[in-house]
């Protein structure tokens, strides 16, 4: 998976080596992104990192394997197989909740011969509303779709992306495994619910446009435990770090729905004809004026589908 480097002007390593986390597995940096739409296609570069890719999961270098040493090392006990009702946690960090799912994903991963790569597929055959992607790091690849509608077509535009991909690049394919996720969103995250902090996804904190959410929540789940040590009010910590945020999220994906009938060709001509094609991209996050003056008639707009209403 992508851990995104374009929402902030602070690198995400660096943001994570702030909250004490250390990068002790696979983490790639991208610098260079292909998509295209079945006839066209765009090369976007930074001068630093798009994005790093890092491995999800059992495997022994990825990011799930890395923070679980980390919290080992630090004394935390970790009971797997046993769980507690959510009145009983102090922070509530379960992930997506089916109330507020906006996205689900769904693909394969392998062992496969590609180079680190990333290219990416905007296509409503493929990927309806959403995108689909391969990615490859250190010899571990993965074909996905993600899509924000019309979720009975999740498999065909899985078998669409596939087929697309393995006619785009020739690559092998051994040891395939399904993979799969969802997305939860809330434009007014509930952060703290009598004594619980929920963090991440649980909270609904996500980006609407392109669902990506690993920094927001560790970044969560930080600020949740600094009020716990430090005494500090963790709701309004979080809105302060992620309001604008979401907001920004709900413009951009109004803007991405509504400009991208067609291929997506408007919307990758504009972003490959910014002169910085990351400080561009960082500037949707920015909520400024034009997302400020968009943001009631995107909510409007959007508000049925997406439960934007709903607390």
């Amino acid at each position: 998976e992508g851990l995104e480097n374009w929402s902030s002007s602070l690198d995400v390593l660096e943001h994570l080596g702030r909250m004490g986390i250390a990068a002790d597995f696979l983490c790639i940096p991208m610098r260079r992104l292909t998509v295209f739409n079945g006839s066209r296609q765009w090369q976007f570069t930074g001068a630093r990192p798009l994005f790093y890719l890092v491995k999800r999961g059992r495997s022994p270098d990825s990011l799930d394997n890395g923070l679980k040493r980390q919290a080992l090392a630090a004394g935390v006990e970790i009971l797997f197989g046993q769980s507690i009702v959510a009145q009983q946690a102090d922070i509530v960090a379960t992930g997506a909740r089916p109330r507020f799912r906006f996205a689900i994903d769904r693909g394969i991963a392998f062992q496969t011969d590609l180079p680190d790569i990333a290219i990416g597929l905007v296509n409503d055959r493929a990927a309806f509303k959403g995108y689909a992607y391969l990615l490859s790091a250190g010899g571990y690849g993965c074909i996905c779709t993600c899509i924000f509608d019309r979720f009975s077509r999740l498999n065909r535009c899985l078998d669409t992306a596939v087929d697309v991909f393995s006619g785009y690049r020739s690559f092998s394919m051994r040891d395939v495994k399904r993979v799969g996720g969802v997305g939860a969103f809330r434009l007014h995250p509930s952060f703290t619910v009598e004594n619980r902090l929920y963090v991440g996804e649980a909270a609904g904190v996500q980006d609407l446009l392109w669902g990506f959410g690993m920094r927001t929540a560790m970044h969560s789940g930080f600020l949740a435990a600094r009020s716990i040590i430090e005494g500090g009010d963790y709701a309004a910590a979080a809105q302060k770090a992620f309001g604008n945020h979401l907001k920004a999220g709900v413009v951009n994906r109004f803007l991405w729905e509504t400009l991208r009938p067609g291929d997506y060709r408007l919307i990758m001509d504009g972003l490959n004809a910014a002169r910085s094609q990351l400080s561009f991209l960082r500037s949707f996050y920015n909520y400024g004026i034009l997302q400020r003056l968009l943001y009631p008639l995107a909510v409007l707009a959007l508000r049925r589908r997406y439960r934007l209403g709903v607390d």
